[in-house]
């Protein structure tokens, strides 16, 4: 969906393998899980249940919920057979992510050349992959839906700068250019330490248990 700009420039950005390899595929490091993931109210009664959750098979359960419930597309997915529908896998997602943040690279050349850009992206799908660095809420949301599935969505107000000219332009649509960040200056009359608290924690606990559940367990006693 996006159009490669320039995919290397002089100069740019270099990456070294630290956790892939060039003779296997990154997805195929891990082993997988086929999960199933329920919300129940407080009478029993299922609310929301979604089988066949591709996860690594070192998730926990709490992670696997959070990706199912949460950060999983639920509309305007591809599907094998032609319709579309939601995303199924940790694959897809992670795929999703890296990919978008190696085409803004490609295209503003940020790479020094195609393989860097190969290489950082393979990089950064293990780490998801594997729990070692993950992004915060909105990026989850949003990143990658134009790139990945041609999702562009109804435009929501957002502004950006144009590299090309430096011009600040409104968007056109709500994925092509999204708004993928969760830090926003408080009003004057929010409380900044309850409001650090209610935004700010509780907003990224979701992410915190994909990479560490024990993290958000001490941080909340």
């Amino acid at each position: 969906m996006a159009n490669k700009k320039q995919a290397s420039a002089p100069g740019g950005l270099q990456f070294r393998r630290r956790f892939t390899r060039d003779d296997i595929n990154v997805f195929y490091q891990f082993e997988y899980d086929y999960r199933t993931s329920v919300i129940r109210n407080p009478s029993g009664e299922v609310v929301f249940e979604m089988n066949n959750v591709e996860v690594p098979r070192q998730w926990s359960q709490i992670a696997t919920d959070i990706l199912a419930q949460k950060y999983f597309r639920k509309a305007g997915v591809p599907q094998p057979d032609g319709s579309l529908g939601r995303e199924t896998s940790a694959k897809q997602v992670a795929h999703r992510l890296a990919n978008c943040w190696k085409v803004w690279g490609e295209r503003y050349g940020y790479f020094a050349s195609e393989q860097d850009g190969q290489v950082f992206y393979e990089e950064l799908v293990y780490s998801v992959l594997n729990q070692m660095c993950v992004p915060n809420s909105p990026q989850w949301f949003n990143t990658g839906l134009y790139e990945s599935y041609g999702i562009k969505g109804k435009p929501q107000g957002h502004y950006y700068v144009d590299q090309a000219d430096g011009q600040l332009k409104r968007s056109t649509s709500a994925y092509e250019r999204p708004q993928p960040h969760a830090c926003f200056i408080l009003s004057v009359e929010d409380d900044l330490v309850n409001g650090f608290v209610r935004q700010g924690f509780l907003n990224m606990a979701p992410v915190l248990v994909l990479i560490s559940p024990t993290f958000v367990v001490k941080a909340r006693n």
